[in-house]
Formats: structure tokens, C-alpha cells, sequence
């Protein structure tokens, strides 16, 4: 860790960040926990946008896992056929839902839900977000591990796990649960690949702001 990321109190320092975006419903347009189960999946390596699209048609034929559990691939596959890597997440939806058979049966621990294919530690965070578990981890998507180096959280990484796991042992338990998301959507809307520091809220207290940009 860096002497700019030890001399601040994060969990002060993100307060304006988290009262912007906390409780803001993730990009993916889901109605229910079986949706968000099935679209976190699909959207790996995939835009949210995508997964939109596709997902009334999809979810007006397949309503329920109980549906889905009674499907094959063959069926399935033309409603995801537009999704990056589709027949590899058709495989995975068809043996989850196989596994778990009914809405109500989706789990709700960290552990449970990165038993099944094709969820890993980033798709169970945004599950337990999204559904208002208990936090056992923070959100490390693509935005996330672009942004928060950028701020001087945690050095730069191109590995998802190593930097939720950076960002864990330097900001408060407390705040966990919402500030994945909330460094998501600043990445989403401000701090994309091209920043837009003029109207970051966080330009004061960003790294990536005092070195580059001043």
C-alpha cells in the first residue's frame, strides 16, 4: 500500500460518493431474483445493455427456474444467441437450474452462490447487493478495477479478485456492501476510460486528479 492510500480514511473520504449512489438499482434490468440470477450471468464479458435487450423475450419464455429447469439447450439457446460466449452460459443457466429447480431455492450466502457455474466472487456481490444480504465482499467489476486505483485506493490490478480483496482490507466492513457499486457507477458515468475530472465530485481527494491533471 502506498503512502496516499495510508494517510487517508477512506471510509471518510467516500462518504460523498456513497451518498450519491447508495441504494441506485444495478444497470441490469431485472424483476426479480431469478432474473438477476440468469442476467449476472449472461453479462460476464458482456455490456448490461446487451443483456436488456435480450431479456424480455427471454424471460416472457423461460418466466421461472422452474421453467428453465425443464428446458434444453436447444430450446434455450436462441434466446441468448446475441450474448458474448452463449453456448458455454447456456450450459451453466441449464445445471443451475437443474440444481436449484424453484425461484425460492436461489441462494443468499456467498459461498452457496460461487458453488454454481458460472457465478464467481463479482456475480455473487452484485446477488447479495441486489437482494439486500449481508455484504461478504465488495463489488470488483471492470469499472471498479479501473477507478479505484485511479483514486489511490489500492495499486493497479487487472485481476478482479485481487483487487476486491485490496479494497477489503482497506475500507471499513460497513461500508462494503454499497461502495462497489457506488465506484461502479462514478467509473460508468464520470471516471471512464477518458475522465471527466472537471465534474468529479471526488477530484479533490483522487490521486489520478493531483498527479495527472493539476
Amino acid at each position: 500500500m502506498d503512502l496516499f492510500a495510508e494517510t487517508k480514511d477512506w471510509g471518510e473520504v467516500l462518504k460523498p460518493l456513497l451518498k450519491k449512489y447508495k441504494g441506485k438499482k444495478h444497470p441490469l434490468d431485472y424483476q426479480n431474483t431469478y432474473q438477476l440470477l440468469v442476467m449476472v450471468v449472461l453479462s460476464a464479458q458482456d455490456s448490461d445493455a446487451n443483456i436488456n435487450k435480450i431479456a424480455p423475450e427471454l424471460f416472457e419464455k423461460f418466466p421461472t427456474l422452474q421453467s428453465l429447469s425443464k428446458t434444453d439447450s436447444e430450446k434455450f439457446i436462441p434466446y441468448i444467441s446475441k450474448v458474448r460466449n452463449y453456448p458455454t452460459k447456456a450450459n451453466w443457466l441449464l445445471e443451475i437450474a437443474q440444481i436449484i429447480k424453484k425461484d425460492e431455492n436461489i441462494p443468499s450466502t456467498m459461498e452457496e452462490l460461487t458453488a454454481l457455474k458460472g457465478i464467481g466472487r463479482k456475480s455473487a456481490n452484485v446477488i447479495l447487493r441486489e437482494t439486500n444480504q449481508p455484504a461478504e465482499g465488495i463489488i470488483a467489476d471492470l469499472h471498479v478495477i479501473r477507478v479505484a486505483p485511479r483514486l489511490g485506493i489500492i495499486k493497479e490490478s487487472k485481476d478482479g479478485n485481487k483487487v476486491e480483496k485490496e479494497l477489503m482490507k482497506v475500507l471499513p466492513k460497513k461500508i462494503w456492501s454499497e461502495i462497489g457499486m457506488a465506484i461502479s457507477f462514478l467509473g460508468r458515468e464520470i471516471c471512464r476510460p477518458n475522465p471527466k475530472c472537471e465534474i468529479c465530485l471526488m477530484a479533490d481527494d483522487c490521486l489520478y486528479y493531483q498527479t495527472h491533471i493539476i
